[in-house]
């Protein structure tokens, strides 16, 4: 339990970093039985980013179908991900010592860099292997990233975690949590900062990928760059970064920096690409004959229709006899008869539309088998 203060705003709350309990359930050296806060935020932004996905995917011309299966490959693989990184980088030995607590995530204890890298590899390498666009696969991931991103960051909120030092800005933060690393001072809410700087990013970057997108995966080249130059300036702030062995470095930031000058770089390359598979730029969409809406199909397959098929087959309509003695659209041409020949040429016009061309077919071999019985004689 945390009692959280912001002095300056005049607000104060009391935090259960449990949500619920419904155990204890005891497996092996673990105790399972209690659900955090924690948790229920990282799952839901999940959801959200997903439901995002799906939606977004009719104006990237993504199949959705087959995204699904990039997300669940991506999320596997990004939570085994984050939890190494975590470990990787995590000072002392107490995952050396005791290897099982590796598994031990209920309480938290993920690196999202290590999540987003894991999951962006594994879920383009299954969108190559499903023949997908890989770039338009990733630019709809990385918009996803930045919403359960700004969205799962206040899981640190429930479990006092991700702050910043001392500070005497109005929003400043206090905590039992907080007094234990920075005494008798209000610190960074870096928590904050992070969630407000992805889903602002999220803003811009939808916009941009509905209306200014020049080419598949120039999105996720500017989500590097957003989310690094962010992550870059809030890491430094923090007490809990993780820090390379042997160095002074935090981990986060050097990872940051890295891909904020790799963005940077290829978005310099690719800056003549036009190349699309969805929706962006009106003239490069133009350019790609990029269909906006699918088509009405019942007005293609009028289009196509040659008016000769019917519910018969494609036996020709003049030999297709209605119930009344009618041709099968040929109704049209006899009422034009009836309409414009006088009334006792009109039943003449009706038989000889009615005439089919099987009848004389069977007049006029008729007549040469009685020749040629004559002969035969």
């Amino acid at each position: 339990m945390y009692d959280v203060q912001f002095p300056k705003l005049g607000l104060e709350f009391e935090l259960n970093p449990v949500a619920f309990q419904f155990g204890p359930i005891q497996i092996g050296p673990f105790e399972f039985g209690t659900v955090y806060w924690y948790g229920i935020i990282i799952a839901v932004g999940l959801v959200l980013a997903f439901l995002y996905a799906s939606v977004s995917c009719k104006k990237m011309k993504i199949n959705e179908d087959k995204l699904i299966n990039c997300v669940i490959v991506g999320v596997i693989f990004g939570m085994i991900g984050a939890r190494l990184y975590y470990v990787i980088f995590y000072p002392g030995d107490t995952y050396r010592n005791d290897p099982l607590q590796i598994l031990n995530i209920h309480q938290g204890g993920l690196g999202i860099y290590g999540g987003v890298i894991s999951a962006l590899a594994a879920g383009a390498i299954t969108a190559k292997i499903c023949k997908m666009k890989v770039g338009a696969v990733l630019d709809v991931a990385s918009l996803g990233f930045l919403i359960g991103q700004g969205i799962g960051r206040w899981g640190n909120f429930f479990n006092q975690e991700a702050f910043g030092g001392a500070t005497d800005l109005p929003w400043g933060m206090i905590s039992s949590a907080t007094q234990e690393i920075v005494p008798d001072s209000p610190v960074h809410p870096c928590f904050l900062y992070e969630s407000i700087w992805c889903l602002v990013g999220f803003a811009l970057l939808h916009v941009f990928t509905r209306k200014l997108r020049r080419y598949d995966g120039q999105t996720f080249l500017l989500y590097l760059l957003w989310y690094g130059l962010g992550r870059f300036f809030i890491e430094g702030l923090r007490q809990d970064s993780l820090i390379i062995p042997g160095t002074s470095l935090r981990v986060s930031q050097v990872v940051a920096l890295t891909s904020v000058v790799a963005a940077v770089v290829l978005l310099i390359v690719f800056r003549s690409k036009t190349s699309l598979s969805g929706c962006g730029a009106k003239d490069v969409v133009a350019m790609n004959a990029v269909v906006d809406e699918v088509p009405d199909v019942k007005a293609k397959e009028e289009e196509e229709d040659d008016g000769k098929s019917t519910i018969f087959g494609d036996l020709p309509y003049e030999q297709l006899i209605t119930e009344t003695g009618a041709v099968v659209s040929g109704e049209s041409k006899q009422e034009e008869k009836r309409e414009t020949l006088p009334a006792q040429d009109s039943e003449a016009a009706v038989q000889e539309v009615e005439s089919s061309p099987s009848d004389a077919k069977t007049d006029e071999a008729g007549e040469k088998e009685e020749k040629a019985d004559g002969k035969a004689d």
